[in-house]
């Protein structure tokens, strides 16, 4: 069992490349220079070769690009809006804390002052908003993860793959968020503001009548701040749990996986993953939900108002939303995969050029 746990500890997702290349098992003549050589290790490329799957298309292709963002669009649209009754708990909950004191508590005053249909609330800008938001997350990411993919070239490609993950990641994430940005603020309003709107129809007009543009788009930033180490983190972290957990944890390569089996694996790293996700975005979340309330607020003023116990309000909430929320859109966006029959590439694995530039292999 603490052997398990001192190679799970050695998988740290964001492990320099001198120090993978160690965790990879690839051990070099100064690492061991006495010892025998151990058992060849079972190439995952060949066992993946040996099942040939007939795909809809090639990786890379426009179609490709196309069904990811399709899976983007169903996986965010629909998981953000199963949850919008405790998504609208949890922004009160930033609010106003002194009225809405915990989850249970906010679930009570809110059924009781606007009974079910209150848990409803911005439903419609969720929906739309986190579609369009799906479709860039998703579709750019696998976009720039092929450009800068090609601009490294195959070996740095893999030596600095958890950077690599980061900076697709977070350039997908740059657009999705000014895609997001309006239908966040009126779901906010609706949400968070008592009397002001209870549907988008009446909310969108509203906003532009008293603010013009600006209304929609002066969260852009705070969103930023929060939805960018959120992705960020989900994707990186995803991307390395999964290659952790079939290096150490499932007993067969993936190849021999059944597509259940994986859909599991993708479903537990992406649990993971989003408990992370919650922890480092929730400050820049408190700061969203205050300032697309108020009018005439800036970040900043709202960040020195709210101060540093302010912006964990609600965090437990979040991590249970986001927790859940990030396990099922992976899963929805592996599955749209299978389902479309797009090319899903096994965990990276060491390049032969670079084996034998290392002296790993003859």
């Amino acid at each position: 069992m603490f052997s398990s746990v001192a190679h799970l500890a050695r998988a740290n997702p964001f492990n320099a490349p001198h120090l993978q290349l160690v965790q990879d098992g690839l051990a070099g003549p100064r690492s061991n220079p006495a010892g025998p050589p151990g058992p060849p290790r079972r190439s995952r490329k060949l066992a993946a070769a040996a099942v040939e799957e007939q795909y809809s298309c090639d990786y890379g292709s426009g179609r490709f690009f196309l069904l990811c963002g399709l899976g983007g669009i169903i996986s965010c649209g629909t998981t953000h809006t199963a949850l919008v009754p405790l998504d609208l708990v949890k922004c009160r909950m930033q609010v106003d804390p002194q009225k809405y004191k915990g989850i249970f508590n906010g679930f009570s005053i809110t059924l009781k002052e606007d009974g079910v249909r209150g848990l409803a609330k911005g439903w419609a800008p969720t929906f739309i908003g986190y579609s369009m938001q799906g479709l860039c997350k998703f579709g750019f990411y696998e976009v720039f993860k092929v450009l800068y993919s090609n601009m490294l070239g195959e070996e740095n490609a893999y030596l600095w793959r958890t950077s690599l993950y980061l900076a697709a990641s977070a350039s997908a994430e740059f657009f999705a968020d000014i895609a997001l940005a309006p239908m966040e603020a009126a779901k906010v309003r609706i949400q968070t503001q008592p009397g002001y709107a209870n549907t988008l129809r009446d909310a969108a007009p509203k906003m532009y009548k008293e603010e013009g543009l600006k209304a929609f788009y002066k969260g852009v930033a705070p969103l930023w701040m929060r939805q960018i180490p959120y992705t960020m983190m989900k994707f990186a972290c995803f991307e390395r749990t999964v290659e952790a957990l079939y290096k150490f944890v499932v007993p067969k390569p993936r190849s021999e996986c059944s597509k259940p089996e994986q859909l599991v694996v993708t479903f537990v790293a992406g649990y993971i993953a989003g408990v992370f996700c919650a922890i480092v975005s929730h400050p820049a979340d408190s700061v969203v939900s205050v300032l697309n309330k108020e009018k005439g607020s800036s970040a900043s003023l709202v960040l020195q108002r709210l101060g540093f116990r302010g912006v964990w309000k609600g965090l437990f909430a979040r991590i249970i939303m986001i927790g859940t929320l990030t396990a099922l859109q992976w899963f929805i966006y592996d599955s749209v995969k299978v389902y479309f029959r797009l090319p899903r590439p096994p965990p990276p694995e060491m390049p032969e050029s670079l084996k034998k530039k290392l002296g790993y292999t003859q």
